[in-house]
């Protein structure tokens, strides 16, 4: 994967206003699943000329976090201890650290967690738990091992554009697994055993 092209391509989405329109839903999502093998900016604006507004966004924001998503996979099995889930269907694991299963996912830090940002970062165990509590009800729903890395732009408060800022997550994922140790990772049991989890964060 070009990480420099793909930085280039998803910043191109700055430029559009950021909205969603609609929430998460599996029908938007199938009518929108092209973004896959959608591989630039102007492929999806071609893609997406006709739609009506609402679709257009949830098209544009789909397509760019998946290709962030994707960015931020690609980092984490360049390192040795890290090994990539094979089966790209497997909606719980998407790679894994020292044996360790996880699902990865980039969120902005969210206004519905009603805490400041200072309180978050003191208190990320009350974060995850909100993460899980409030996770999107649609196909990637789950209570298993996940690795969050959360965004927050301090300055413009744009935080959605930091998933775009591809040079940047790397340093943050490197210097995380560079210390990774299981000894650090949250704790939670929802029902179904001990699972594991924990916060990378990404901030300016």
């Amino acid at each position: 994967m070009d990480l420099n092209r793909l930085e280039i391509e998803l910043k191109k989405r700055w430029s559009y206003p950021y909205h969603w329109g609609n929430k998460q839903n599996n029908d938007l999502d199938k009518a929108t699943n092209f973004i896959y093998k959608t591989y630039s900016f102007e492929s999806l604006l071609k893609r997406t000329e006709y739609y009506d507004s609402p679709l257009k966004n949830y098209a544009f924001n789909r397509w760019y976090n998946f290709w962030s998503a994707m960015a931020a996979e690609n980092i984490f099995t360049t390192h040795s201890n890290v090994e990539a889930n094979k089966n790209k269907k497997d909606k719980l694991i998407d790679f894994k650290i020292n044996n360790i299963p996880f699902d990865h996912k980039t969120s902005i830090f969210p206004f519905g967690f009603n805490k400041s940002y200072s309180f978050a970062r003191k208190n990320e165990k009350q974060l995850i738990q909100w993460f899980y509590d409030n996770q999107s009800q649609q196909g990637r729903k789950h209570l298993k091992n996940r690795l969050f890395i959360v965004v927050y732009d301090d300055r413009a408060k744009e935080h959605w554009k930091m998933k775009a800022e591809i040079r940047l997550i790397k340093s943050a994922i490197d210097e995380y697994i560079e210390n990774f140790s299981v000894k650090n990772l949250y704790t939670f049991d929802f029902g179904e055993g001990e699972i594991f989890s924990d916060i990378i964060w990404l901030t300016k």
